[in-house]
């Protein structure tokens, strides 16, 4: 096996100036560099380790058992560790060189960022729901908002007729509205649902379609797909949902499902 001694004074000699520019590359082509420049450290590290410890005869010494074998190995699994966990930093360099931006960040997003998930269908949700229509007011209104409920819906898994249907029966699609209760916005939402659903602003139509598909669908999660159910502990709260073991007999809840089931009856015709 040939020895590679390495003399190393500036790991990051000439990869310290890296300049900042706008990333070509998709979110799986960046995981791609990512892993490619973590391999390369990996791989550098254990060079590194090999021209350390060859005065001595290799990790486990001259008469060591296993010789080369054991000592590639270790070498290996040592190195692969420590470009994990105490990276130098050349990965980082690399990633930064590549796309322009940071490998640390990255990294951050990636795992913080929900997974997609495919919405849920509805075709035909009774047919005892009449079909009723929405103002002409209220249509445009929530027009303008139609890409932001596309992105939740497929973020969150809900269809984007119960989002809109859901919007127009709590607000007219009104982004200032109050209710007598004090919910706020598109999708009315309480204070304590906002701050549950990380919404710092109910009035903000972004913010306030985000937390408030995010809480449809941690519903609709918590009974199953149930859609009446599930609007029904949107309306009431979960607890009346429990308490009652199924629809609350509230008027004014039965009258909310019947009216989101209908505009979604409309706008699926």
């Amino acid at each position: 096996m040939t020895n590679v001694a390495l003399k190393i004074t500036n790991h990051n000699k000439h990869i310290a100036q890296t300049p900042d520019i706008k990333s070509r590359y998709s979110v799986e082509d960046k995981k791609k560099i990512a892993d490619a420049a973590r391999d390369f450290e990996s791989l550098l590290t254990s060079m590194m380790l090999k021209s350390m410890t060859q005065t001595t005869g290799g990790l486990f010494g001259k008469e060591g058992f296993g010789g080369d074998y054991f000592d590639s190995m270790f070498e290996t699994q040592i190195a692969s560790y420590m470009s994990k966990s105490k990276s130098f930093g050349v990965s980082d360099q690399i990633f930064r060189k590549l796309t322009g931006e940071e490998l640390s960040k990255f990294r951050m997003e990636i795992a913080q960022k929900p997974a997609l998930k495919q919405p849920v269908k509805v075709e035909k949700i009774t047919d005892n729901a009449k079909s009723i229509s929405p103002s002409i007011g209220s249509l445009n209104r929530l027009d303008k908002y139609k890409d932001l409920i596309s992105g939740a819906s497929k973020k969150y898994g809900i269809d984007e007729k119960i989002i809109k249907s859901v919007i127009l029966t709590e607000s007219a699609a009104n982004p200032r509205a109050v209710s007598k209760a004090n919910a706020k916005g598109l999708m009315q939402l309480m204070d304590g649902t906002a701050k549950e659903m990380g919404v710092k602003n109910s009035f903000d139509p972004r913010q306030n379609i985000e937390g408030g598909v995010k809480y449809l669908a941690k519903m609709f999660d918590s009974y199953k797909g149930d859609i009446q159910l599930a609007l029904a502990a949107y309306n009431a709260g979960p607890g009346n949902v429990n308490k009652y073991n199924g629809i609350p007999p509230f008027k004014e809840t039965k009258n909310y499902i019947t009216r989101v089931l209908g505009y979604m009856n409309y706008l699926d015709g």
